[in-house]
């Protein structure tokens, strides 16, 4: 069936269908596109090690549990594993969708797809809830956390599972509270595929940074999972499969201190029960380092990495992005601080700020080699929907209705061509193989002595694992060590790491990331990806309206 735009203009549902309808075939597709490449999504290591995507999505495997406990046979194709087919969409009755910005394009080709099938399309997830104007193909709409609008959304599809005439706009207004989720279906998820797994403790952050849209999508008042359904959760993955690594995908790991403090003390004894089989990883603030009682629970966790939005080295900058929770402690000391407890730092950085100058791209690279942080995601400012950046721009007429694919959708103060060598310079310097391997061995020899030992009856040393630590050292040294064109900065580190810093561990994790990194890299510099992980070519959103927590 040929889709066409509705005649009817879009309306909000809260439908009182009342019982299902008889003989409703309820079979549900769930799709997750796949992601444009980025320095964040490690493609470029997956060969290495044996994975086919970075880490689950949270979304998908939370609205397959929903729909699942209310009798749905729910399927999960994550296109990042696996190609969605056209075997996968006639068996479904129903295809529910998911995704950021970045992944539009993909949505409305599943979109396309599910509709010459006859199929309905539910989208719902992160740039629906922002853009839903951007989406005119899609049936239906799911805007907004689980609640209210879910439960409407289900009883509709139990009802009919037919398209409808207009597309129907389902907004949650009631958010269910995350203690009251539902497990997310991992069991229904190819969890061998991934590199790391996923898990979500709290939704929302205090602060309001002007480029972050977290705060109007998901409110600025913390809401929060409990300890006991955290590691419930973490039960859950280890009995389908994930091992090694769990990323905790909150906006903002510390956005309440004290209940962050909770859950860690229950990760410190679940650890301890289970024999420390998983290292975690977050995203934090870096006000993080005035809470030391904080960050040691942290290490007697495991945690051995926490990605931070620094956003920038330059303090005017900060200020004016109202990041002023950057500089609480000078950014070198804070980094310093965090490694102490055993725990590299990751950052996000931005380039193309209105307070750049032709010097920032320097200091940037000065700041690079002094905090020693092995791993950035250097992007150019992207203007996302429903944020104080938006407004902003939009009122100067400095955001760009279509951005060349891949790069930024700002007219920067600066010239582009300025701004966008500039970006060229820091990427090309912070990934020069030498200089990032260096990085890496400082966090050998500074940071990872600082962690809590792993007990040698951890799970991770099973013997069922050591085939595929084996795989993983042969495709090192074939991949890094032999093809690569950075072979000998690759030997020069290995070497170090295992005469000097008897670093195996550390030596590996430096080698799978910084092949992507280092091919990632030598694609951007020939235009060849991404300037940008939120790239946008799409309109103004519509104005969100305000739900029942702030």
């Amino acid at each position: 069936m040929a889709f066409s735009p509705h005649p009817e203009p879009a309306h909000d549902c809260a439908l009182p269908l009342g019982a299902p309808a008889p003989g409703t075939d309820r079979r549900m597709l769930c799709v997750f596109p796949r992601y444009a490449p980025s320095f964040g999504t490690f493609h470029h290591s997956f060969k290495l090690v044996g994975a086919r995507a970075f880490f689950p999505p949270q979304g998908i495997l939370l609205i397959a549990a929903f729909f699942a406990a209310r009798g749905w046979t729910v399927r999960i194709v994550d296109e990042n594993l696996r190609a969605l087919t056209e075997a996968d969409l006639a068996w479904a009755r129903v295809v529910m969708v998911s995704g950021m910005h970045v992944q539009r394009d993909k949505i409305l080709d599943i979109a396309s797809r599910a509709h010459r099938h006859r199929l309905a399309v539910v989208l719902g997830g992160p740039s629906v809830s922002a853009a839903p104007n951007w989406y005119p193909e899609v049936d239906m709409l799911h805007i907004g956390e689980l609640g209210d609008a879910t439960e409407a959304l289900g009883e509709r599809l139990e009802h009919d599972l037919k398209r409808p005439a207009a597309q129907e706009i389902y907004r949650t207004m009631d958010r269910t509270p995350l203690e009251d989720f539902p497990t997310p279906a991992y069991h229904l998820a190819d969890t061998g595929g991934y590199l790391v797994g996923t898990v979500q403790s709290s939704s929302g952050c205090p602060f309001k940074c002007e480029f972050c849209d977290i705060p109007e999508l998901y409110g600025r008042k913390p809401r929060l999972k409990t300890p006991q359904q955290i590691t419930t959760e973490l039960d859950a993955m280890l009995a389908n499969g994930i091992r090694d690594a769990v990323y905790f995908v909150d906006d903002n790991f510390i956005a309440n201190p004290h209940a962050a403090k909770r859950l860690v003390e229950h990760l410190v004894t679940w650890q301890q029960q289970h024999r420390y089989p998983v290292d975690f990883t977050c995203e934090a603030t870096l006000n993080i380092t005035q809470h030391p009682d904080l960050l040691a629970l942290m290490r007697q966790a495991r945690f051995t990495q926490l990605y931070a939005g620094i956003e920038t080295p330059e303090e005017d900058a900060l200020v004016a992005m109202d990041k002023r929770h950057n500089l609480r402690s000078p950014l070198l000391e804070a980094i310093a601080a965090i490694n102490s407890y055993g725990i590299e730092v990751a950052s996000g950085v931005i380039l193309g700020l209105d307070t750049d100058t032709p010097d920032t791209y320097d200091r940037f690279c000065r700041f690079i080699d002094a905090s020693h942080i092995p791993f950035l995601t250097i992007n150019l400012l992207q203007a996302l929907p429903h944020t104080p950046l938006r407004r902003r721009l939009q009122a100067e007429g400095r955001v760009l209705a279509t951005p060349r694919p891949g790069d930024s959708n700002v007219r920067f103060l600066l010239p582009r061509e300025t701004v966008v060598n500039g970006w060229r310079h820091v990427i090309a310097h912070a990934y020069q193989p030498d200089r990032m391997f260096a990085r890496y061995l400082y966090q050998m020899h500074n940071t990872h002595p600082h962690r809590l030992p792993v007990p040698l009856s951890s799970p991770r040393y099973r013997p069922t694992a050591l085939p595929r630590g084996a795989r993983i050292i042969a495709n090192v040294l074939w991949h890094c060590g032999i093809r690569a064109p950075y072979r000998t900065a690759f030997w020069r580190m290995a070497t170090t790491a295992l005469l000097r810093h008897r670093n195996p561990e550390g030596m590996l994790w430096a080698a799978v990331a910084g092949h992507h990194l280092t091919t990632f890299t030598n694609e951007a510099l020939e235009d060849r990806t991404e300037k940008t992980f939120y790239a946008d070519t799409m309109p103004d959103p519509a104005p969100l309206p305000p739900v029942s927590n702030d």
